[in-house]
């Protein structure tokens, strides 16, 4: 544990030190968002978000880049240093393709992100598939989902649901179409979540502390390395990106994110206590879905306004009191998500 713990610091400090001449390079490269202008998932435009974020504009988009970066090149030199120093490596599965499916996804899901960033950013026309609209993004997400879930189900052997007091329930081959709907759900709703300052990435950090004592408790050297790292990272983000934030994820990040966030719970087989643990992410993203069925079906809204952070926003909460009160609701969910895990 000492270990993880050092790595940990390690990673706050270089993160640390390389995230203010980040926030100068997007600056230079005017990576930024010009207009805060937010559309939802039909295409219309939420007046209310553009009323309470329309002073945001201006603000540095991309942190998710810099984590990804950060964390991918340190673990792809401390692995293996750890090793060669005589640290035995224990691990639930065979190393070689546990790091596959994680830092597959890690990677592609930012570079969908990153794609869509920088359409959006540097102002390209919308237009055919390259302009990647909202169904084609989709699309892209369910295969690349589709793909992890393969690697899972055929490379790991996991076909496996750990329901508690139940015990353990098989898929089968169905447990690949299963990971990737908790794949693609998670994404969207990451997504849909980091729509305040600080907001996605303090409950994300939350969640990898519960899930980095579940993959400690299972001797999973890898994945706990690679937690240890993301958790240092994501601290020394948060410190800017908490509000008033002066720096964003981006897509980059939240694709990336969510999707690895529900890949560790499927690596673990904990995937009922990830949805417990990252239970204000499924709040956010089934109210933004229910409204989206509303207005489709019905052509009325069902809320006032979504998602569900949003409509606090509209009732009178300030950004800081939504955000800090989220985050002690998300404490409470990991600590109860945790003990389903263990039971």
């Amino acid at each position: 544990m000492a270990l993880y713990l050092g790595l940990l610091i390690f990673s706050f400090s270089v993160t640390s030190v390389l995230v203010v001449p980040f926030i100068n390079l997007l600056y230079k490269f005017k990576f930024l968002r010009k207009q805060q202008v937010t559309r939802d998932f039909l295409g219309l435009r939420t007046k209310i978000f553009d009323r309470f974020h329309k002073h945001k504009a201006g603000t540095p988009v991309g942190g998710g880049l810099l984590i990804i970066a950060i964390v991918a090149l340190l673990y792809a030199f401390i692995l293996p240093a750890v090793s060669f120093g005589g640290v035995f490596i224990s691990h639930a599965h065979p190393i070689r393709d546990e790091l596959n499916v994680l830092f597959f996804t890690f990677i592609s899901f930012g570079f969908l992100g990153l794609y869509d960033d920088v359409m959006k950013f540097f102002g390209f026309k919308r237009t055919g598939f390259f302009g990647l609209r909202m169904w084609h993004k989709f699309l892209i997400q369910w295969t690349l989902a589709f793909i992890v879930g393969f690697l899972l189900y055929f490379n790991l052997g996991i076909n496996f649901l750990h329901i508690p007091f139940f015990g353990t329930v098989s898929f089968g081959f169905w447990y690949i179409p299963f990971a990737a709907f908790i794949i693609v759900a998670f994404v969207n709703a990451f997504n849909i979540t980091d729509g305040l300052d600080g907001l996605s990435c303090g409950l994300l950090t939350i969640c990898l502390f519960a899930f980095w004592i579940l993959a400690n408790q299972a001797l999973d050297t890898p994945l706990s390395l690679f937690i240890a790292l993301f958790i240092g990272s994501l601290l020394a983000f948060l410190y800017f990106n908490v509000y008033p934030a002066r720096l964003w994820l981006g897509d980059v990040g939240a694709l990336s994110f969510g999707a690895v966030l529900a890949v560790i719970g499927l690596l673990t087989g904990k995937t009922v206590a990830l949805l417990v643990m990252g239970g204000l992410f499924v709040v956010e993203g089934l109210s933004s879905l229910l409204q989206m069925i509303w207005k489709r079906f019905f052509r009325k809204k069902l809320f006032q306004v979504a998602p569900f952070h949003l409509w606090l926003q509209n009732y009178g909460w300030e950004e800081p009191k939504i955000v800090f009160r989220a985050w002690l609701a998300g404490i409470v969910l990991a600590l109860f998500g945790l003990w389903l895990a263990i039971i």
